[in-house]
């Protein structure tokens, strides 16, 4: 051993080194960057070109919004406006004053103003029907019975009529359930066949004649009543109009006043800004105050507007409910006699012409006499339809026990677009449901129905569906059969998301392993209870995001019923720019459409994501 090794000390560590921090470049946000974006030279090109995109793109989005105008009553003083405070054009800011100032028509479309009250309600009314279904374990399960009952309820709010109208339609699921239960010893599918056709019954024939007489017995009661209160009207009303006219004169003077005012102050700006110059600080703000006072009085003005608008109604209701009065024991008297002559008239024609509905359907070689009098039955028939539309219309506007009636072209806007694809996502769910058990029935009558309508749907457009529900369901219906465009509508969106939802449930009852099947077998289920029970609700998890892209496909295609003549917020939208205070104007009414879309399309994602990991149990 060396004398070096000999004298060495023995050295051990009781504490260790604190560890060094790591470099810069391995943390955080460089680290990100550096692998994501830049970890490569094709990376790092295509990095610079997307942050070159995104810039171009913001430097010019961003001042268009931030130097956005409110408050103006048309476009030209939006361009005013713009110039006065920035020195730009109609394209340097955004003009959402067009949104200010029809946001309610884009909401609502042509609904009465002052019954904006009730789509409200039932828009809010929604969200509680829905919490039973949306959050079945943070609500009361006993909230069902609200939830079974809003349809019914939404409908009567939206449309209106008396009271009893949505309990008689109610009526028509308790008699198909007393129908079924009285067939159901005989077998399910008698009993089934006896319930629907009990319901049908009931709402074609027995509810018409139950809401008539429900009418008339009320009218009867209330006959002189309504004629010395809309005699009344008739006498109180005109001052009241000629007050808010007056009223609404010395409103326009008044504008007429601060539209000077507001010129004068555009004139010294643009002087200032021909010059080479700034406006200065009083001028701009003298014309801000001018225009926020122009904006408050102009709103003044529009509800003057509507004001007389609806005493004018009141005037053309209470003439309208007198002649109905006044005439209506002339055209019962008439009745008879005109059901008679018509009798008459068919019992007359020749036996070939019986039925037809047109002299253009008359055989060859029929007489020019015989034509003439089909004819003249034809015009009896309508005169006498016509007659009975006379005094079913004057007991129902006198009967009436409950809300205002609105006609559905009075609907548009947003709430149109929410009433159809709600009312779609609703109903085509639980019929895809079926469509896709039919599909893999057993049954060869089931089967094949269940196939030929998904093909049949899925292969025509929407659109065709669409313009054959306004225009070619009507040659199929009896004639004078009024049947609600909405409604029609409704039904045709309805049936064609059933299709593509009954695929994504197949897909999703594919998807699950034969051995679940088999286990319900075991358990001794009947076809119904296995379904409900055990392969339903697998298949139902499975198919979550397909159902829910369905549903938000579904609410944007709701845009396609402006082609038949709707309006929905985009063929609102042309109807606003048409108008010469706003012609011109773009951007700023598709990018609110737009956004009201993207929040009621982007919280049905949000809601499936959370609704997956609710649900998910693990993998398989």
């Amino acid at each position: 051993m060396s004398d070096t090794h000999a004298q060495t000390v023995r050295y051990v560590r009781d504490t260790m080194i604190d560890p060094s921090a790591p470099p810069v470049s391995e943390t955080g946000v460089v680290k990100w960057m550096r692998e994501n974006l830049f970890s490569g030279w094709l990376n790092t090109v295509l990095t610079l070109i997307a942050l070159y995109v995104i810039y171009t793109v913001l430097a010019g989005v961003l001042p268009w919004l931030w130097n956005s105008v409110w408050n103006t009553g048309s476009l030209s003083e939006c361009r005013e406006a713009l110039m006065v405070t920035i020195g730009g054009g109609s394209h340097d800011g955004a003009c959402f004053a067009v949104i200010s100032d029809r946001w309610t028509q884009l909401m609502f479309g042509f609904y009465p103003p002052e019954l904006y009250w009730r789509p409200i309600l039932a828009f809010i009314l929604m969200f509680v029907a829905l919490a039973p279904i949306l959050f079945a374990d943070k609500v009361p399960a006993k909230l069902m019975i609200f939830t079974a009952a809003y349809p019914f309820l939404a409908t009567w709010l939206l449309w209106g009529g008396s009271f009893w109208l949505p309990l008689l339609v109610i009526g028509g699921f308790v008699v198909a359930v007393v129908a079924y239960r009285v067939v159901a010893s005989i077998g399910g599918t008698f009993a089934v066949i006896a319930a629907v056709l009990a319901a049908v019954l009931w709402w074609f024939f027995a509810m018409p004649a139950i809401n008539g007489g429900l009418h008339k017995l009320v009218a009867s009661t209330r006959m002189e009543a309504t004629l010395a209160e809309q005699q009344e009207v008739l006498v109180v009303t005109p001052d009241m109009i000629a007050a808010a006219e007056a009223a609404q004169a010395a409103q326009s003077d008044l504008i007429a006043e601060l539209v000077a005012t507001k010129d004068a102050f555009v004139a010294t700006a643009e002087a200032a800004r021909d010059a080479g110059q700034e406006p200065d600080d009083a001028t701009i703000a003298g014309f801000e105050a001018v225009m926020e006072e122009l904006y408050v009085e102009r709103e003044i003005h529009q509800a003057y507007s509507r004001e007389i608008f609806a005493l004018q109604q009141q005037v053309s209701t209470a003439n309208g409910l007198i002649a109905s009065i006044e005439g209506l024991p002339t055209w019962e008297a008439e009745l008879p006699a005109a059901t008679a002559a018509l009798k008459e008239m068919q019992d007359n024609l020749p036996s070939e012409l019986k039925g037809l509905i047109s002299p253009n359907q008359a055989p060859e070689g029929t007489s020019s006499a015989d034509i003439a009098a089909l004819q003249a039955a034809l015009d009896a028939e309508s005169s006498l339809a016509a007659l009975k539309r006379n005094i079913d219309g004057a007991y129902e506007r006198i009967g009436l026990v409950g809300l205002e009636p609105v006609t559905s072209r009075e609907f548009g806007g947003f709430m149109l677009a929410l009433i159809i694809g709600i009312a779609g996502i609703v109903i085509s769910l639980p019929l895809g449901i079926l469509l896709a058990l039919g599909r893999q029935a057993n049954l060869p009558i089931v089967k094949g129905f269940s196939v030929v309508f998904i093909e049949v749907i899925r292969g025509v457009p929407l659109i065709v569906w669409l313009f054959t529900a306004s225009l070619l369901l009507n040659y199929f219906l009896p004639p004078g059969t009024n049947f609600d465009l909405v409604l029609r509508v409704v039904i045709m969106v309805t049936l064609f998301s059933a299709a593509y939802i009954a695929e994504v449930i197949r897909g999703g009852l594919a998807a699950l392993p034969k051995g679940q099947y088999e286990a319900a077998d075991a358990l001794g289920l009947d076809y119904w209870k296995s379904m409900r029970l055990i392969i339903l609700p697998q298949a139902l998890k499975i198919s979550i995001p397909g159902i829910v892209n369905t549903f938000i496909g579904l609410f944007k295609d709701t845009t396609l019923v402006g082609i038949i003549g709707l309006l929905d917020p985009l063929n609102l939208s042309n109807s606003i720019r048409a108008s010469t205070d706003w012609n011109g104007v773009y951007y700023e009414l598709f990018v609110f459409i737009g956004l009201l879309f993207f929040v009621s399309c982007y919280s049905m994602g949000r809601y499936s994501l959370w609704l997956e990991k609710k649900l998910q149990r693990g993998h398989r």
